[in-house]
C-alpha cells in the first residue's frame, strides 16, 4: 500500500496576482510549479502547518483565509493529499530558500505554468474564483 502524505499549500494573493513557486532540481517533480507549503506534522492542524512551512520555506508570515480545495493525487512515491487555502502576506516579501523561482502570476494566467498534478484542481478553482 502506498504511503499517504498530507500536505498544505498557500495560495498567496496580492490583488489579482498569485504567488507560484517552481520546484528546484533537488526536489521531487523538479521544474514544476506549486503553491508553497509542505507536510503536516502529526501534532499540527493544516493551518498551523501552513504558517510553519511559510516561515521555513519563504521566510514570511501570512494570514490564513478560506479553504480552497482538498485533492488526492497518486505519484510513484505515494499518495499526496493536498489542502490549499487562500492566504494574505503579513510583513516581509517571500524569499527564495528551497525553490528555484518565485513568481507573482496573474490569476487568469495560472494555467500557462506547468503545475504539479496535485495542484491543478486548486489552480482551476482559483482561476474560476478570480473570474468574478
Amino acid at each position: 500500500m502506498k504511503k499517504r502524505i498530507n500536505v498544505v499549500g498557500a495560495v498567496l494573493t496580492r490583488g489579482k496576482t498569485i504567488l507560484a513557486a517552481q520546484r528546484s532540481s533537488t526536489m521531487s517533480l523538479p521544474g514544476m510549479w506549486e503553491f508553497p507549503g509542505g507536510k503536516i506534522e502529526s501534532n499540527e492542524s493544516p493551518q498551523q502547518a501552513l504558517l510553519r512551512e511559510l516561515e521555513e520555506e519563504l521566510l514570511c508570515t501570512a494570514e490564513i483565509g478560506k479553504h480552497i480545495e482538498t485533492t488526492e493525487h497518486e505519484y510513484d512515491f505515494g499518495i499526496v493529499i493536498l489542502t490549499t487555502y487562500y492566504c494574505s502576506l503579513i510583513g516581509d516579501e517571500p524569499r527564495l530558500t528551497e525553490h528555484s523561482e518565485l513568481r507573482w502570476v496573474q490569476a487568469s494566467e495560472l494555467d500557462q505554468l506547468e503545475w504539479a498534478p496535485a495542484d491543478i484542481p486548486a489552480v482551476e478553482r482559483v482561476m474560476k474564483d478570480f473570474l468574478v
